[in-house]
This record gives C-alpha cells, sequence and structure tokens, in this order.
C-alpha cells in the first residue's frame, strides 16, 4: 500500500501509436488442392445463394480458421446484365445485387444519389469502369485492423477457359505497385489501391483490380480472363436464344450461366497465391514517473526495517536508499489501476534522479 502518491502533470504523459505488421501467405493448395471434395470450403444460400467462405481446414472442424469469402457480381450496365435474359442466365439479380452492394460500400454514390461503379485507376470521374467482377473479402483474423500498402501480391492464372484446368504459362501476377505514396482517398470505406500486372512497375498499364486496406475486401476485374465481349460463348457458335451455353467456353459465358458458387469455384481454382501484410494498430499512453533525488528513499514495507534500524545501511553515517521493484500508478480516488514491474531492481538514494517510463497499451 503506498503512502506517498506523486501526481503526474502532462509533461509527465504521452501517447504513441505503432503498427504491428505481419506476413500473411495463402497458398493455393489451402485454397483449391489441400482437401479432398473442397471440405474447406462453404457455400452461403441465405434463400439463394449469394458467396462462398474459404477456410484453412474443413469448415466442420473446430480448428477451422476462416480465412476469406468469394463473390462475384456485375454491374447492371454491364452488357451482361442486360443481354443474359435470352442466354439462359441464371441468378442475374443476385450477381447485380451483389455488386451494388460492394460497390455502394467500397465506392459510394454520386451527386444523384446513383452507385458509382469501379474505376480501374481510381478516378471516379472518368476513366475505365470496371462493370464485372470478382470480390476477395478476407476476414478479420488475417487482415487485423488493416492491409499494410505496398505489400499486397495476388497471382492468378488467367488461361482463355475458366473454369477447366488452368493453362500453364498463363500465370498473371497483380501487386499495388506505388501504392505508399500513390494510394486513393476517395472511397468512404478508408484507403485503397491499384493492382497493377508485375510486368508495369510504373503504371504502364490499366489497373486490373483494387485492394481496400481498411475493409480488407480485393476487388479483381473479369477481364483478365480474356473476355472476348464480341463472342461470349467462345466456341459454342454464334450468341442467340436458339443456341444455349453447354459450357464454360470463357469468363463471360461463365458469369452469365454459371451460378454464384460455380462462378466463385471457378476463380478459386484459378488464385495460386495471395499474400500480404497486416496491420495491427497499438495505441499506446506512456507515463513518466519521476523521483526526484529527494523522493522514494525509503520503503513502507516492513521487512525495511530490523530492530528499528534501516536494514540496507551499514551504519548510521550510510545515507538512506530503497531498491525500487514496482511501479503503481493510482486513480485520482487512490485506487491502484496499473502496477508495472520492473526486470532488476533499481537502487534508489538522495544522490540520484530516476525517471520509470511507464507503457500501457490499449
Amino acid at each position: 500500500m503506498a503512502t506517498f502518491y506523486k501526481p503526474l502533470n502532462s509533461n509527465d504523459i504521452n501517447t504513441v501509436r505503432d503498427l504491428l505488421c505481419e506476413a500473411v501467405p495463402i497458398t493455393g493448395t489451402v485454397i483449391s488442392g489441400t482437401y479432398i471434395d473442397d471440405q474447406n470450403i462453404k457455400n452461403y444460400a441465405h434463400g439463394k445463394e449469394m458467396y462462398q467462405a474459404v477456410f484453412d481446414y474443413p469448415y466442420l472442424s473446430s480448428s477451422a480458421n476462416h480465412i476469406f469469402d468469394l463473390a462475384v457480381g456485375y454491374s447492371p450496365g454491364s452488357f451482361l446484365s442486360s443481354s443474359a435474359a435470352n442466354y439462359g442466365g441464371v441468378r442475374i439479380a443476385g450477381k447485380v445485387n451483389m455488386y451494388n452492394e460492394m460497390a455502394q460500400t467500397l465506392v459510394g454514390f454520386d451527386q444523384t444519389g446513383s452507385i458509382r461503379k469501379f474505376d480501374q485507376d481510381g478516378d471516379l470521374a472518368s476513366g475505365t469502369k470496371i462493370k464485372e467482377a470478382f470480390f476477395i473479402n478476407f476476414s478479420r483474423l488475417v487482415t487485423k485492423d488493416e492491409i499494410q500498402k505496398q505489400s499486397f501480391s495476388l497471382t492468378i492464372n488467367t488461361g482463355s477457359t475458366c473454369g477447366a484446368a488452368v493453362d500453364p504459362g498463363k500465370d498473371m501476377l497483380l501487386q499495388d505497385h506505388g501504392a505508399l505514396t500513390s494510394y486513393k482517398t476517395n472511397s468512404p470505406a478508408g484507403e485503397y489501391g491499384i493492382l497493377y500486372t508485375a510486368s508495369s512497375p510504373i503504371h504502364s498499364d490499366s489497373g486490373k483490380g483494387l485492394v481496400y486496406y481498411q475493409a480488407g475486401i480485393c476487388v479483381v476485374t473479369a477481364s483478365v480472363f480474356n473476355m472476348a465481349k464480341a463472342n461470349y460463348l467462345g466456341n459454342n457458335g454464334a450468341p442467340g436464344p436458339g443456341n444455349p451455353v453447354v459450357n464454360y467456353a470463357d469468363v463471360d459465358a461463365l458469369l452469365i450461366t454459371g451460378s454464384i458458387s460455380g462462378s466463385c469455384d471457378a476463380f478459386r481454382n484459378r488464385i495460386k497465391n495471395v499474400s500480404f501484410n497486416n496491420t495491427t494498430e497499438i495505441n499506446s499512453t506512456v507515463y513518466f514517473c519521476r523521483a526526484n533525488f529527494n523522493e522514494f528513499n525509503y520503503s513502507s514495507n516492513p521487512t525495511y526495517l530490523s530492530s528499528s534500524q534501516i536494514r540496507v545501511k551499514r551504519s548510521p553515517q550510510d545515507r538512506p536508499k530503497a531498491f525500487i521493484t514496482s511501479c503503481g500508478l493510482y486513480t485520482a480516488d487512490g485506487e491502484l489501476a496499473v502496477v508495472a514491474k520492473l526486470s532488476n531492481p533499481i537502487e534508489k538514494n538522495d544522490s540520484d534522479e530516476v525517471i520509470i517510463r511507464v507503457r500501457v497499451d490499449s
């Protein structure tokens, strides 16, 4: 129990903010090849299928950790949306709703109240729009407070036959090149960066996707899968009501006639690697506890005295001293709130001043 309290003033208290980062590698084998029959994949219907969740272990196991969710969608202004009804489209409204939900959360609304579209270069006023997209929504477990800028990397296979066996030699590496200085802030969800191919570190090509750092969401344009808008039925012949799609010749046919879970399966099996650094923000208060030369040179511990004599004094002429082993912070009402333990006792006497730095994380 303390017998002497020393108040702290504003010069003794400081607040600091630290960012703790750790690398998060997610290999394609975990996403699409480790478990038989995709036991780590769960499709969520909610009446009608909406999205797909990926776990690092069979999801029925208590050891499973949720990694991310996958979804697919396209804008009401996409040619897929406007033409799909003629070609046996599946869950068109659900895909449009998913795009609108993600867009209004991440891009927001314009001055007319209309939902903005995702923009390849982040310039919402102009530029090429991402009207057809795959969404990777990472769990808070892996992103923590946010994704670190200029650390995101996504490797996907971009062969011409989406949904079938991957094509060798057609891997595409997407990274947020230069995001430390060129990240965007015009999103209601916070900061985001543009994903470019590894072959264009100076941004010589248009963006292939977006990564929202605080939201922990990656948006990949479906055009990376060689969309052929002039003939989106691929090898099935000329498009038309009398020519139904019988397989996924290209990504357009997949997005029109494939189910949401089927589209997510096709995209998931094309992901080869995902890596980024997550960030944990630590807000701390630092208290500088100062013991002047004439303070705290005695102890209230009963063992400090022996027969009314200070144990640490060998002779009456010796200066009084104490050994500090802990530091306590009290509330204004005298309630002990924080106890800081020192790794080694510190000698305190009337010829020295001691400053103990106490850091309290929140």
